[in-house]
Parts: C-alpha cells; structure tokens; sequence
C-alpha cells in the first residue's frame, strides 16, 4: 500500500491528459501507471504491530479528549466571568479537581462569601488539597473577586456551571483513564526505553512520539526526514536571486506537538537544554523559533538512538555549547 499525496496526482493527472476531465477509473489508470514508473522514489506503508497499534490509538483519542476538555473549560472559565469570578482566580487553574469542587460546594457570589479562614481549611482538607498555599492567603485571593450579577443571571449560569463542573470532572477522569492504560503500554514497547530515557519525555509523550513514529526503521532513513515529518525542517524556495526560508506547514501535526511539550520541559529541566534556549531567546528568537531549534537539536539525537534501538546515554554524548 501507498500513500500518495494529493498534489501529486494531480500533477501525474496533466501528463496524461490536457483536458480538464476527470473520472475514478481514469485516476486509477493514472496512479497505477506513475507506480509502475516511479515506485522506486514512493515508500509503501508498512503495517505496525499491535502493541504499536493499540498505542498510537489510545494516544491519539486521548488527544481528541484532550481537545474537549480546553472547549468545556473555555465554556466554564465564561459562564464564570458572567456571574462568579472568584473561582477564577482562587487555584492555579480551572480544570483541577479542587477548583471543580470549589464550584460545586459554593456556586454563587454568595455561598462564596461565607468562606471563612476555618471554612477554608476544613474544604482544604476534605478535598486532600496540597498546594502548598495557607487557607488565609486563600481567603486574601477570594475576596476582592466576590462580584455579583443580577438574580436572574446567577441562577440562570449557576446551572449552567454546575452542568460544565459535572462535564469536566468526566473529562478528567477519562483522561486519568488514558494514562494508567498508556504506561504499562509504553513500558512493555520495545521502544519505551528509548523515548522514556530522554530527560524531558515521560509516558504521555513517548506513547504519540511511538505511534506517530512507528516501528519501520526505514521509514526515516536519515535524521533530516525525521525533521522533516516533524515540522522541525524549515521549506527553501529559490528562483534565481530569491531565496527564501519558510516555517513547514505540512507536517505531522501529532508529532510536532509532541516535540514542542518535550522541549517545554526539557527546556525547564534540563540545563544543557535551558542554556541553549536561553542563548537563543537572547539572539532574539522568539519562544517557539528557540524551541524549534532546541527541537532539532534533540531530534536528531533522537533519531540515532531510535534507528540503534539503544536509549540514550548522556555520558556519551557531548553537548556543544551554543556559539557565542
């Protein structure tokens, strides 16, 4: 099997006929025809084993989970603004499982309003909450945001929040759910060892980078294709004295995503690769062209360790410093 890209059967279709025609058996004609021409520059898809299949699946639902739960959040974070605000602005953020439960005890201006210090801590401890922050600086951030709406307005959002709360709690959990089924997944891969050795890549990173990547060794048979799958090759165009370097629209989205939430991390953790972010932040990168760049870097080591099947060893790799 083979996977032709669009553009290209288009272009195939022009050098068979001028016409502006089309027909399904004429495009088969051509598509067969150019394959028995050209197979040697077309790669066939190779089929991934199972464990491979079942990873790249639960990643990839995961992620569509992921993307309902930024769309229900977004809807909570509004219905808030309108009514109840304080919850905003009381824990790092939104989605956690304390903030859920602020919102289900106390959904109004209110109920809100009878936190007192003691309320406070004793909420704290049923909820198991562990933020490290004091009941009263808790009080101090809940106070000043304890605007009210008319009757109407909060008793009309209030339901609606209660209703989002019921569906971010679910969203959570199914996300919760992907995780613990993608970790034994991903430590019994043949590859999870690989990825996971990497500072900067624990399970949720390693189980896309697995099923995005694939088992087929020869599907990236230098570092430079890679990069390019991944976003991370910028795309030349030259016609006489024009040159001109462009960002890589056409990628692995999955995938370079991935990479991008691997540098968030590495980037905070790593000094090696906080050093190089930082010198390119200084040169006047912005955040995510120094992150591409400290993604290239990576990839590629990535890459050499991935086509060995041996996890990196930052004893034997040395690190150049970025130029001065």
């Amino acid at each position: 099997m083979f996977c032709i890209s669009p553009k290209i059967s288009a272009r195939a279709r022009e050098r068979y006929r001028v016409a502006n025609t089309k027909s399904d058996a004429f495009d088969a004609f051509v598509l067969a025809d150019t394959l028995r021409h050209e197979h040697v520059h077309w790669r066939p898809l190779s089929r991934p084993s199972a464990l491979t299949a079942q990873i790249a699946a639960l990643s990839r639902d995961r992620e569509r989970v992921i993307v309902m739960q930024r769309a229900v959040e977004s809807r909570l974070r509004a219905a808030l603004e309108a009514y109840h605000p304080a919850p905003l602005h009381l824990f790092s953020s939104l989605d956690r499982d304390i903030t859920l439960a602020f919102i289900r005890d106390y959904p109004t201006p209110a109920a809100a309003a009878r936190v007192t210090e003691d309320r406070m801590r004793r909420f704290c401890a049923r909820h198991g909450y562990t933020g490290r922050v004091e009941p009263a600086a808790l009080c101090d951030r809940l106070r000043p945001h304890l605007l009210t709406a008319t009757d109407g307005t909060i008793t009309g959002k209030h339901t609606a929040a209660l209703m989002l709360v019921d569906q971010l709690e679910l969203l959570n959990t199914n996300i919760r759910t992907y995780n613990a089924m993608l970790t034994p997944l991903v430590s019994a891969h043949p590859d999870g060892p690989v990825f996971t050795s990497f500072p900067g890549i624990a399970t949720v990173i390693a189980a896309t980078m697995i099923g995005e990547m694939g088992d087929d060794r020869a599907r990236f048979p230098t570092a430079a294709t890679l990069l390019a799958e991944a976003g991370l090759a910028p795309v030349t165009r030259a016609s006489g004295r024009t040159r001109q370097v462009r960002f890589r629209y056409a990628a692995n989205k999955r995938l370079r995503h991935s990479i991008d939430w691997w540098m968030t991390v590495a980037a905070r953790e790593d000094p090696w690769s906080g050093d190089v972010y930082e010198h390119a932040r200084n040169a006047g990168q912005g955040r995510y062209r120094a992150y591409r760049g400290l993604g290239a870097r990576w990839t590629r080591i990535l890459w050499r360790a991935w086509t060995d099947h041996e996890p990196f060893d930052p004893t034997r790799v040395h690190h150049q410093a970025p130029a001065a």
